[in-house]
């Protein structure tokens, strides 16, 4: 009897081993496996495994430079926000001494070459050059040309040696020619760009531009035309960086589209005490040109000095019930 039944469950089993079994639909299979990753997905994923194994793969030598670019633009803004004059020649300081002397990393026309062929260095040993650029960028778009202003090593060093020298030795162009002379900037930029497209010839950088100076490594041409600049520097204040820099020209019609912009007061239609104190020539009555302004702060402190800024005398002297109805 056992025998006859185990017989029968073994021939049961068989019959059932050739029954076809219905399989499931994808979407059931996805519904009950592991969910499935678009190309996309694939991609970010894989994308984002590079740029953790290449910032975990950074040397010490790479980390160091990371560091010190952070801390520079660091100080560099914050003595931007706190208005200070002592702060922002600690800036001047540092960026000639690290971003100058030691670096040599300035924005060049050569970045902007680079940018033009879509040349742009490998992100894993660039990220202090990736720093420096986007900086530049974003706070000339929110502020206007800050890294004009504090950062660039060579403005830094020249506005410092104008502190220095005598100021009975300076020239100060009249108004209209000052004017005039801020254009040509504009048509360095054009021409050494033409030229650069028309030829690949990106060494024409040295002879538009002085940043070279600090590698201290340069041919008779190129120090002769640095040693005219400097001289002619302590003459006329910040020559190079209002009339020559092509980096400023860049910089200065993408600060067209600054967001932040200097303040001014129903008072600065006839005063002028901003106009002369600012050292650019970037101020023409009550209007200020955004193109030429480096956020130096000068005008930015008197207008928030109430002893000297018109708008706040003027409040001193109205009655308090005018201000309050007229406020």
């Amino acid at each position: 009897m056992t025998v006859t039944k185990f017989v029968a469950a073994c021939a049961m089993a068989s019959c059932l081993s050739f029954v076809p079994v219905r399989a499931e639909p994808p979407s059931q299979a996805i519904e009950t496996g592991q969910p499935t990753l678009s190309l996309e997905d694939l991609d970010a994923l894989l994308e984002e495994d590079e740029v953790e194994e290449s910032v975990a793969s950074l040397n010490s030598s790479e980390v160091a430079d990371i560091i010190g670019i952070v801390v520079v633009l660091g100080f560099a803004f914050f003595s931007f926000a706190r208005k200070s004059v002592a702060l922002k020649y600690i800036s001047f300081a540092m960026s000639i001494a690290y971003l100058g002397f030691y670096k040599s990393n300035l924005v060049s026309i050569v970045n902007i070459f680079a940018i033009l062929q879509g040349n742009l260095p490998g992100f894993r040993h660039s990220i202090p050059w990736y720093l420096l650029i986007g900086f530049t960028v974003v706070s000339t778009v929110l502020w206007g040309r800050l890294y004009c202003g504090r950062i660039c090593a060579f403005g830094a060093l020249t506005q410092v040696l104008d502190r220095l020298l005598p100021s009975r030795l300076r020239i100060d162009p009249p108004a209209w020619l000052d004017r005039r002379l801020a254009y040509l900037k504009y048509g360095i930029l054009g021409g050494v760009l033409v030229y650069f497209l028309g030829t690949g010839d990106f060494l024409i950088y040295r002879y538009v531009e002085p940043f070279w100076m600090f590698t201290l490594n340069g041919n008779v041409v190129m120090w002769t035309l640095v040693a005219i600049l400097l001289i002619a520097t302590v003459f006329v204040r910040n020559l190079y960086c209002r009339y020559l820099c092509s980096v400023g020209a860049a910089l200065g019609l993408i600060s067209n589209l600054t967001v932040f912009r200097i303040k001014r007061w129903g008072e600065c239609q006839n005063c002028k005490i901003c106009e002369k104190a600012c050292e650019w020539g970037a101020i023409d009555g009550p209007k200020i040109s955004v193109a030429e302004c480096v956020r130096c702060d000068d005008c930015e402190r008197i207008y928030h000095d109430q002893k000297k800024c018109v708008h706040w005398i003027v409040l001193q002297k109205k009655p308090r019930a005018q201000i309050i109805t007229s406020s």
